[in-house]
């Protein structure tokens, strides 16, 4: 194993090992139900937040969706940003829709043909089983439980990053909106770079929006970096994007501290 991706193995490892460890964000009101899934083969916890004034009207509200959307996770967080922006008439009322762990590294990894990626978890390559979880049951369900529009989007972070571009590659019907923080692009020899421009080219109508953000991090940044570059140099139809750089972050800071910048710039009004 070479000696930087040992390094970005400890980085990996450290990050989400913090996971189930963020307890200090105050949790909100929220609702959490579960999901038999034929698709993963296991029952899943759901947690959904609405806006304020949510019950007092009918009003289709967009949704947007996170994995490692836990109450010990990224859920709580992310929850108290969007009540933060909504309040501050920031952005418009959206619900948000959290996907609570079982096994990360599984499912929101795709196919590899690296020897060293499989070292993460006992089972990898589970990511086309998750997504499909998450528009044929998943959207479904929150259509039967909430108002919503056709609008959606999606974010997450470093793995869950690399989950949220794979799917505006090879999905990008399924949402809207694309948000990914320091995402591991370098996932299978950074195959979904070498596959970038085809993919790009083939963006359906109507117009995906896409922000994304690299850290300092050696192993992850060269990666980030690139994918604005091929999105510079392709002036690509039905996307609007944006890049943020952010050398003074690292894997573990970068979510919270351009979380709002993502939001803001994705769906302000």
């Amino acid at each position: 194993m070479n000696f930087l991706y040992f390094n970005l193995l400890i980085i990996f490892f450290s990050i989400n090992g913090l996971k189930a460890s963020q307890l200090q964000d105050s949790i909100p009101a929220h609702d959490s139900f579960t999901i038999i899934s034929e698709k993963v083969g296991e029952t899943r916890t759901i947690n959904v937040w609405v806006p304020e004034g949510y019950t007092k009207n009918t009003d289709a509200l967009p949704v947007m969706y996170m994995a490692d959307g836990g109450i010990k996770e990224d859920f709580p967080h992310i929850a108290n940003t969007f009540a933060k922006l909504i309040n501050a008439k920031s952005i418009p009322p959206i619900i948000l829709v959290g996907i609570e762990n079982t096994q990360r590294r599984r499912d929101l990894t795709g196919f590899t043909e690296v020897a060293e990626d499989k070292t993460i978890a006992p089972v990898v390559g589970g990511a086309e089983k998750f997504r499909a979880f998450i528009k044929d049951e998943l959207f479904p369900e929150i259509g039967k439980r909430y108002h919503v529009s056709n609008k959606r989007g999606i974010l997450g972070e470093s793995l869950s990053g690399l989950f949220v571009m794979e799917t505006l590659m090879l999905k990008p019907d399924m949402f809207d909106y694309y948000i990914a923080f320091d995402p591991s692009l370098w996932w299978n020899n950074h195959n979904l770079l070498n596959h970038a421009t085809q993919q790009l080219k083939k963006l359906p109508r109507p117009e995906k929006t896409l922000w994304f953000a690299g850290s300092g991090t050696k192993g992850i940044s060269e990666y980030t970096k690139a994918l604005a570059n091929i999105l510079k140099s392709g002036n690509y139809k039905h996307i609007k994007w944006m890049y943020t750089d952010k050398p003074e972050e690292q894997h573990d800071t970068i979510f919270k501290a351009t979380k709002e910048e993502a939001i803001y710039w994705t769906l302000q009004k």
